[in-house]
Order: structure tokens, then C-alpha cells, then sequence
């Protein structure tokens, strides 16, 4: 198929256009600007910024998209952003007459409980939704990999206190999954039309709450951290402390932590019944990003 990728140049498209390619796909990579990209071999590239739709000139004979694109890093406006650049990938799209989008959301159960950030992603879903494409939605927690920004504020945090408190979201239960195996889902949607205009929650082979991927995340590195309980530290005083210790954006890291409240489990395995996976255990994930981080 001809594909296009929204978003190729981020932490999910830079590893998802080279599987497309290697699972004989025609890939064109969207991005703001050509000049800064050096896209794989065979890979066609597309300029256009989903904020402004008088850029959007989507190519022709494009038979499924994927939309991989958010705005944490611009800070409190990020949800009136993402709605809007949905919006416009929505009309762009249908005007080209795409048939079929894929759509990487998180998960979360919906309700009035839910962090800004995970609404957003729900928000931004509901309008691709609109289209007049079928889209398909894979909904996943943490995504364990070089690159994500999750993971690095759970990585410095543990390469750089060596006491730290712990505050209630420490026993909130996630479902990390690692980006080979994200990656591998996405692909394998595409390749399954029965998959077209349904929804799908993906996640590694483990629940385990953030205290258990820190702790996990610190024998990998060898280091000894001591976690110390306390019984009153909201989200958002928690973010500050991130923010001092972690060199993750505050615009990025903020809405993160303050998701952190909300349980991201699977509650529906059905992708399983579609897609076999030999799915990567948080330890085998944590150490292929560092291997990664490292370039070996």
C-alpha cells in the first residue's frame, strides 16, 4: 500500500516509516520541514504543517494514513492545538479521499477523572473519528524506548537520586509496552482490514505500578535508590521536583506527571485474537533503549 505517516520525524514515526518500508510498503513521510529530515531509502517525503492547513497538499493515491502528531511540547495550550491540527488533518485527509487512518491514542478510561493530557488524546480521537475514513485506534500506556519521553524522566530519576520520595501516583498500575512491539501492532493493523474502524488497547506483558518500573529500571543500571514513603504529594507538586531533577520540557513533563493519577491497564485484549505478538518484557525493553541511548 501507499502510506502516509503524519508525524514521522517523532518518536513513534522515526521507527514506524523504516518497518513500513521493510514490510514492502510505499511510505511518504510527512514533516514541517524536508530540509532537516533525511528520511530511509525509497521513503517519499511531503512538507506540510497540520496547523496550517493552507500547507496541507496531501499526494495523491494514498490508500492509509497514520496520525502519530500531539503538541505537549507548547505548553498549556497543547489540547486547543492538538483539537485543531486534528481538525485540519480530518479535511485534508478527506478531501483526498483517503480511506483508512490509523490513530496511536492512550489509554484511559473515559470520565471526568482523567489528566488534561489523556482527555486530549480522547478529544483528538473523537474528531478523526469524524472523518469520512474508517480509522482504527490503538490505545497504549507508556512506551518504553529511546526517544520517549516518559521513559526518560523514569531514567533520570533513577540515574540521579538516590532517595526518593514517593508519592501516591508511585502505586498507580500501568501497562508499559515496549516501541518494537508498538511498532509491530501499527504494522500489523494495516496489513488486517478487518481492523478498519474499530479500536484496539495494546500493552506489554506486565502490570506493573511506577514504583515497579522505577525500582526494575535502577537494578538494570546497577545503582541502589531508596524510595521513601509519604503520605500527602499530589501530582502536581511531584511535577516540580521532575522538572528540577529531569531535563524533560516542562510543557512535556507536567501534563505527563499529572496523568500519572489515572490507571492505564488493558481492559480489552481482543487485538490479541488479530495480531500474534512474542511481546518484549519491560526489562528486555529498558535495555534495549539503553543499548540504543549508548549505540551499540
Amino acid at each position: 500500500m501507499r502510506v502516509l505517516v503524519t508525524g514521522a520525524t517523532g518518536f513513534v514515526g522515526s521507527s514506524l516509516v523504516p518497518a513500513l518500508r521493510e514490510a514492502g510498503h510505499d511510505v511518504v513521510a510527512m514533516t514541517r520541514d524536508a530540509s532537516a529530515y533525511a528520511p530511509p531509502d525509497g521513503v517519499d517525503v511531503v512538507e506540510g504543517d497540520l496547523l496550517e492547513p493552507e500547507s496541507l497538499s496531501l499526494p495523491d493515491g494514498i490508500d492509509a494514513a497514520y496520525y502519530l502528531v500531539h503538541s505537549l511540547e507548547t505548553g498549556t495550550s497543547f489540547a486547543d492545538r492538538d483539537r485543531r491540527a486534528a481538525e485540519n488533518f480530518v479535511e485534508a485527509a478527506d478531501g483526498a479521499d483517503i480511506a483508512r487512518t490509523i490513530y496511536l491514542g492512550g489509554l484511559g478510561e473515559a470520565g471526568d477523572e482523567l489528566s488534561e493530557h489523556l482527555k486530549s488524546r480522547q478529544e483528538v480521537e473523537a474528531v478523526l473519528d469524524s472523518g469520512d475514513f474508517d480509522l482504527t485506534t490503538l490505545r497504549a500506556a507508556i512506551i518504553v524506548g529511546d526517544g520517549s519521553a516518559s521513559f526518560r524522566m523514569v531514567r533520570q530519576l533513577v540515574d540521579r537520586l538516590p532517595v526518593m520520595i514517593a508519592p501516591r501516583w508511585l502505586h498507580t498500575e500501568c501497562q508499559p509496552i515496549a516501541i518494537d512491539d508498538v511498532v509491530a501492532y501499527l504494522v500489523g493493523v494495516l496489513e488486517r482490514p478487518e481492523t478498519a474502524g474499530n479500536t484496539y488497547e495494546i500493552g506489554g506483558p506486565e502490570i506493573l505500578t511506577y514504583r515497579d518500573m522505577l525500582e526494575k529500571t535502577a537494578e538494570i543500571l546497577g545503582k541502589r535508590r531508596y524510595i521513601v514513603p509519604v503520605p500527602v504529594l499530589t501530582p502536581r507538586l511531584s511535577s516540580y521536583w521532575v522538572e528540577f531533577v529531569t531535563d524533560v520540557p516542562k510543557a512535556i513533563s507536567r501534563p505527563l506527571i499529572l496523568g500519572l493519577k489515572n490507571p492505564v491497564v488493558v481492559t480489552d485484549a481482543s487485538i490479541e485474537e488479530i495480531i500474534t505478538l512474542d511481546k518484549t518484557s519491560f526489562e528486555d525493553a529498558v535495555r534495549r533503549a539503553f543499548a540504543s541511548e549508548s549505540g551499540e
